[in-house]
């Protein structure tokens, strides 16, 4: 097999976050191509349609002037954003400009790398080759069934398997640079496909991996949506308690239609910090509402959040925790940023048991 078995996530050489917090240029922007999804997902929010609908989510393509303006701010930053994310609630390819959407990035001389995460439904030669002329760096694929029954069990879609396998082959014979990475959740095939996916996928990638399950959005109970029992971390690490967020400190995520979240998890919008369409993405980044959400974390208030009270990312996905060193942050933190302490973190108050009070 020539790809190798890791995660998609880079967990090994990372900056250590308590050396640089607070940091003026974010290290990470995720920026929504589109905010709807052709798969209908039992574990993903996006998936449950009528939960959406709820929400009053907008549900679309990201307009390609929108994301230019959003790009142009970014060189009101410092440096060069590390890496700009191009995916967060929906199907990126669903957007018909995402070829454009890189190059414009690329060339804005405003962000170093580009990635960005698909279902794989829209990856033909077609639609793939401008992508990868366009200067994407890596491609994360999402393999949802080893079958088209399992397909259509999971995502509810009538899915061409051995197309999309086909494609993945030709992706990787045309790569250029692009890293190109593939992924599954063990939970979705059985003991004996797992080598299947191996064999399948193995010499057609640079990177595989069979990721878990895991309760990574706030406010949406995997394990009743599926039946499936999480058993450990999303990449097959220990799961353990965590107070403080690191993704807030170095990080934000912009939606298809230009609200702008402080978390790229935020599927019900209740962790809105602005809007790019009225503000710049500088202004947002040091926005009292963001400031304030991070000095919550930072006091240990984390569960008083009602959205970040009970997100399981912290538990089961994190590849950074600052706890230990949260002290020394709130400190330097108070000395360095300036901002109104009045104004509410996003994603309102949890009522404590009275015990914990």
């Amino acid at each position: 097999m020539k790809a190798e078995i890791k995660p998609r996530i880079n967990l090994e050489g990372r900056t250590r976050l308590e050396t640089v917090i607070p940091l003026e240029t974010p290290f990470v922007v995720f920026v929504d191509p589109a905010s709807a999804c052709n798969f209908q997902c039992s574990f993903c929010p996006t998936g449950h349609r009528d939960m959406i609908r709820d929400t009053g989510r907008y549900q679309g393509a990201m307009k390609f002037d929108l994301f230019t303006k959003i790009v142009d701010d970014l060189g009101e930053f410092g440096q060069p954003i590390k890496v700009l994310r191009l995916y967060k609630d929906g199907e990126p390819f669903l957007n018909k400009r995402l070829a454009d959407m890189i190059r414009y990035a690329k060339e804005s001389g405003h962000v170093d790398y580009i990635d960005t995460t698909t279902n794989g439904t829209f990856i033909t030669p077609e639609r793939l080759g401008p992508v990868i002329e366009a200067g994407l760096d890596k491609i994360n694929i999402s393999v949802d069934g080893m079958t088209r029954d399992q397909y259509r069990r999971f995502t509810k879609t009538d899915f061409d398997f051995d197309g999309f396998v086909a494609n993945v082959r030709w992706l990787y014979a045309n790569k250029g640079d692009c890293e190109v990475v593939v992924k599954i959740p063990g939970e979705l095939i059985t003991d004996a496909q797992r080598q299947e996916f191996y064999d399948t996928f193995g010499d057609h990638c640079d990177r595989i991996f069979i990721e878990n399950f895991a309760p990574c959005w706030p406010e949406f109970d995997i394990e009743a949506h599926t039946g499936v029992k999480i058993q450990g971390g999303i990449y097959q690490q220990e799961v353990g308690d965590t107070d403080t967020c690191p993704y807030i400190f170095y990080g934000y995520s912009v939606n298809a239609d230009g609200l702008v979240s402080s978390c790229f998890l935020d599927w019900e919008r209740k962790l809105v910090i602005g809007d790019v369409r009225r503000q710049s993405m500088k202004e947002i980044w040091t926005s009292d509402k963001m400031n304030a959400l991070r000095l919550q974390h930072l006091q240990g208030r984390r569960c008083e959040n009602g959205v970040c009270g009970g997100c399981g990312q912290l538990t089961h996905c994190l590849p950074d925790n600052i706890d230990p060193y949260r002290e020394t942050l709130l400190q330097r933190f108070g000395e360095s940023v300036a901002f109104d302490r009045s104004v509410p973190a996003p994603g309102g108050v949890r009522r404590l048991p009275e015990a914990a009070e």
